[in-house]
Formats: structure tokens, sequence, C-alpha cells
């Protein structure tokens, strides 16, 4: 029983693990593996760079095998013992044609089918290309490869469109949250200005009231007047009528004088004063004037200040009081503290908006684009710079609130530029001008301002 198990260790020893037949023409990896040379080769068909054992997977540096001359000689000594139940044994490992009882040892490459030598001749599979099944084997297997590359790639295409869409839809929530805040905001916005409306309404009807209870008290004492006096002249008339006719006559011309001249007080009578809720017109203009005419703008860091520090969007200006000591652009402002637009407007209409955080005092506006930027002149509409001041009083603390939003408007045909207080829609000012050449946006802070900063923002209010 021993030496049959040893027999039977030896036998499998002397086999390829790929084909598990004996080794033909045996060669070694370097992790001491042995294979057939061919069975190996069609292992490693298709595969560059690395080769790894098949059974234990360590790879080999390249194709270059040792062949084992020794283990050659051992597997024709190892054919020559009895293997007959082996053999019987691997027989009925393989697999049948269920047809025709034979090894499937064949693959229709039309079909894709296995076939038994008795199936290749039929009428079936007549005409086909039928091949053996270890290369036919090989061939999908490298087909099998290539698809796998395939499915990789759109695997990982997948994976990154599926990536971007929820980066999209992560973006496309923030925005919902940002409109639902905003629009929050302007809610309370409006229940504000309702409530300060309400409240003014309230104190005229108040004071309406109490002026209609003045008045009709008043007619209420001139009736009891006249009451009275009726009351005094009819009783006059009275005694007047039984008196003797000396007595009668005498003051008569009075008596009559008195019931001729009698006049009734005028009859109350008021006009109320009609309150009706309106809401300012710049609640339903400033959506459309933004939407329609918004402008996008960036700083011109060439025409900053020295203690202006812009940020790298040119989006933000923040103040910092410091020593000029730096060497400075050709156009940059060194008069005070301001900065200019990128870009110009010499026609149309356009809409910006600047937020201010900070402790001190900004000033926003249009200049000319030859407005002086080294001369200690205050800019004034006299020597083209249309602007207006306005405060900053929250300290900067990083909060999310901001002391002012303010919004620009500038129809260079018609002339104006307006101002608007953003939080509650309110117009702050508007300059009247006839424009000539290129309008700048202009920017500009206090020189004692306190840690100033402004920014652009495109938000539609």
């Amino acid at each position: 029983m021993a030496q049959a198990a040893s027999l039977a260790q030896l036998q499998a020893e002397a086999s390829c693990p790929i084909c598990l037949d004996y080794l033909r023409d045996p060669v070694t990896t370097d992790c001491g593996h042995n294979f057939c040379h061919s069975c190996l080769l069609q292992r490693w068909e298709g595969l560059q760079g690395d080769f790894p054992c098949p059974v234990c997977l360590q790879h080999c540096p390249d194709r270059s095998l040792r062949r084992n001359t020794q283990l050659c000689h051992m597997v024709d000594v190892v054919k020559q013992l009895p293997n007959t139940r082996r053999k019987r044994k691997r027989q009925e490992e393989k697999p049948l044609c269920e047809k025709h009882h034979q090894v499937l040892s064949l693959f229709c490459e039309e079909d894709l089918e296995l076939l038994c030598p008795q199936c290749k001749i039929s009428s079936h599979h007549g005409g086909h290309l039928v091949v053996p099944m270890e290369p036919a084997a090989a061939c999908h297997r490298k087909k099998l490869k290539g698809s796998i590359e395939f499915l990789t790639k759109h695997l990982e295409e997948a994976d990154k469109a599926l990536e971007i869409q929820t980066s999209k839809a992560y973006h496309l929530m923030e925005e919902v949250a940002n409109q639902r805040s905003k629009l929050q905001v302007e809610v309370e916005h409006m229940k504000h200005f309702l409530g300060k409306m309400h409240d003014d309404i309230h104190f005229r009807l108040l004071k309406e009231e109490k002026g209609v209870q003045d008045e009709i008290i008043e007619k209420n004492n001139q009736i009891s007047g006249h009451i009275s006096m009726l009351k005094t002249l009819l009783d006059d008339i009275n005694d007047k009528r039984v008196q003797p006719d000396t007595n009668l006559l005498m003051g008569i011309e009075k008596v009559h004088s008195t019931f001729e001249n009698l006049e009734s007080p005028a009859g109350f009578s008021y006009e109320l004063n009609k309150e009706i809720l309106t809401l300012p017109p710049q609640y339903f203009g400033l959506h459309k004037m933004i939407s329609k005419f918004q402008e996008y703008l960036t700083l011109d860091a060439k025409t900053a200040h020295g203690s202006l520090i812009l940020s790298q969007d040119g989006k933000t200006a923040t103040f910092q009081r410091r020593k000029q000591n730096r060497a400075h652009q050709s156009k940059a402002f060194t008069s005070h503290p301001a900065v200019l637009g990128s870009e110009g407007f010499d026609a149309g209409r356009h809409f910006w908006q600047v937020k201010g955080r900070g402790l001190g005092e900004l000033s926003l506006g249009v200049c000319k684009e030859s407005f002086p930027r080294n001369v200690p002149i205050p800019p004034t509409p006299d020597n083209g710079c249309w602007k207006i001041q306005v405060w900053a009083t929250t300290p900067d603390t990083g909060a999310s609130g901001n002391s002012c939003h303010i919004g620009v408007f500038l129809d260079y045909e018609l002339g104006e530029v307006s101002f608007y207080n953003l939080f509650d829609r309110s117009n702050l000012y508007t300059f009247s001008a006839i424009f000539t050449g290129k309008l700048m946006p202009y920017f500009s802070v206090c020189p004692f301002a306190t840690s100033l900063k402004l920014r652009l923002v495109e938000d539609e209010v």
C-alpha cells in the first residue's frame, strides 16, 4: 500500500501542473516549479513585462527558461512504471461528449462549442473552423484579457463619471441651500420693511383717529351750545308773548333780530385719508436689473494703492496701513487708497455689487479713465469722479454677515449713476451728468479705516 502511494506521488511530481500530463521538454522557473515548455509559453502568451508562475504567482523576470535535462530523463523512467490507474483516473477527469462519449478535445470557433473528433465530421459543424482545445483556450484567454482591459477602462470612466456627477449634485445642492438662504434673508428684509410700514401707517391712523375724536367733541359742543341757545330763546319768546302790549313791544326788535339771524352749526363731516400698503418699485426692479445688467468685475492690481492688498482672484481688496516701501506701478494710485476695476465702460447699462466688512468708510462709484491718481485732489464730479461714501461698522470677525452691501448701476446713455442699499433695496443716491469717454469702476477706503475689506460679489438679491 505504501509502495503504491509512493508510486502515485512520484508520478504526480513528474506531471505538469498545467496540462496534468507527464512533463514534456520540462523547464524550471526561478521559483523552482516545473512545467512543460509549451504549456508555460502558452500560458504567458500576450503578457509583457511580468510573467507570473502559474503555481505560486511569483513574477519571473523574462521568458528565458532553463531546460531541466535531469527531470526529462526522470520523466522517461517514470513513464515505464505501471500507471494504468492514474491514466484511468485522468481519463475520467476529462469531459466526454454526451453524444459520442469521446474526449472533448476540439473547439468550434463559429458555434463556440467543445467538440470530440466525431463531432468534427458531423454535418452540423461541417465547414466550420475547428481547432484543438489548447490553442483555442490560449486565443480566448487573450481575448478575455482584452475584454478585461476594455471593461477596466470603462469601469474607470464610469467611476470618474460618478464622481463628477456626485460633485455636480453636491454643488447643485449647495446652490439650492444658498438660494434658500438668500430667500430667507429677502423674506426677513421684506418682513422688516412691512413691519416698519405697518408701524408708520398705524401711527398715522392713531393720529387721525384722535383728530376725528377731537373734531367730534368740538362739533358736539357746538351743537349742545346751539341747543342751549335755542331753548333760552324759546323761553324768552314764550315769556314775551304773554306780556302786556307795552312790555311785549318794548325790545321786540332784538327778539326778531335774534331769531332772524339764527344759524344752525354745520353738520359733522370728515374725509379719512386712505392708507394703502405699497411696496417700493425697487423690490420688483432690482431682480430684473441684476439679472440683465450684472457685471463680473475684477480689480486692476496695476492701479491699486500700496496699502491695498488684492486677493489672487482679483475680487477682494484689504486695507492695511503701512509704509510705502515698494515700487509703484505707473498707473497706481499714490494720493489715496484706491483701486479701479479691470474693465471700463463707454456705453450701455451695467450693474455691480460690493460688500464691505471692517471698521471705516468706503467710497464706491465711477471715475473717468483720465482721473488723476497721484495728485491729492478730492474725488468729485467736477474732476471726473462720481462716488458715494458708506460706513462699515461691523468688526471683521470672520462672521458670515456683512456690514454693508451696495449695488452700483451705471446707465451711460441716460447719464446716471445710482447706488442701492441691497439690504433694504433702498436708493441711496443718484448722480446725473453727461458722460464722455470711458468710465472705470472706482473703489477707495478712508486712510483712517481699521482693517477694512471690500469684495466684489455676483449675488442675485
